[in-house]
């Protein structure tokens, strides 16, 4: 007698329900895979982000490269920055302030007219591979490394030699590269459980950060409201008691004596 070399319908269902499990159970994995590998890009970038840092301190007398974008300078009138009122009189950001424009050969200037360029001439390395389109630059510098002073202990430094414990004070932090935080310089409050910049949450519900030492680690958040305010790319989250992340954070970007509330 013949017989069929065929599969049945059933046979043919049961077949795919099989591979669409084994497809369920795998992505998640994959997923892991490609975001830690994004994530050890991202921490390379970091580092050598870090060290052009450190070199250009060596190369100037020990001073702190501008560590804003110039956020409330313009962009466009060069003779700003020659205004004595202003707090980074003759100072050249890292980089140009380069937000809410979709021109991209300003984005790509903002990087290759910054101070920081001629010890860092690679720009890639301003992103982080999980960047979105038309992102050239995703990293930021917290405002204590000669970004912004405030009038309480956040203590902003002009001269690398005044950082005390630099394998605990942040530089770069990987900010997404969106939301109100990439306006200038990350910041943060230092004697209250709240947020000022959103805490970036791209990779893996944590971030990116480096170390004025010149070390780059992985950042993951442990309270569910610091993902749920990252995520909204917006600035002042109110109040968070008991907010460890938070005490992380300000610890990171303002020394030993913030955190304390």
């Amino acid at each position: 007698m013949d017989k069929r070399k065929a599969f049945t319908l059933v046979e043919l269902l049961v077949v795919i329900a099989i591979i669409a499990i084994l497809m369920a159970i795998l992505m998640p994995a994959l997923n892991r895979v490609k975001e830690q590998g994004k994530r050890a890009v991202c921490l390379n970038n970091l580092r050598q982000l870090t060290l052009a840092w450190i070199v250009y301190a060596d190369e100037n007398d020990d001073k702190l490269v501008n560590g804003d974008t110039g956020e409330y300078m313009d962009p466009d009138d060069p003779q700003e920055w020659n205004d004595k009122n202003n707090p980074h009189y003759h100072e050249l950001p890292w980089v140009l302030r380069d937000w809410r424009t979709n021109d991209m050969d300003k984005k790509r200037n903002a990087i290759l007219d910054g101070a920081l360029f001629p010890f860092c001439s690679n720009i890639e390395l301003y992103k982080c591979p999980t960047g979105w389109p038309g992102e050239l630059r995703t990293y930021s510098m917290v405002d204590a490394m000669n970004g912004i002073g405030w009038d309480d202990i956040r203590v902003m430094f002009k001269k690398r030699m005044k950082i005390t414990n630099t394998a605990r004070r942040i530089v770069f932090i990987d900010d997404g590269g969106k939301g109100d935080a990439h306006l200038g310089a990350w910041t943060n409050y230092a004697t209250t459980p709240e947020w000022w910049d959103p805490p970036p949450v791209r990779h893996g519900e944590g971030t990116n950060v480096s170390y004025a030492d010149g070390r780059s680690e992985y950042w993951k958040w442990k309270d569910r409201r610091t993902i749920e305010f990252g995520l909204k790319g917006k600035a002042f989250s109110g109040r968070q008691e008991g907010n460890e992340d938070i005490r992380r954070a300000q610890k990171g970007a303002w020394g030993p004596k913030a955190g304390n509330w």
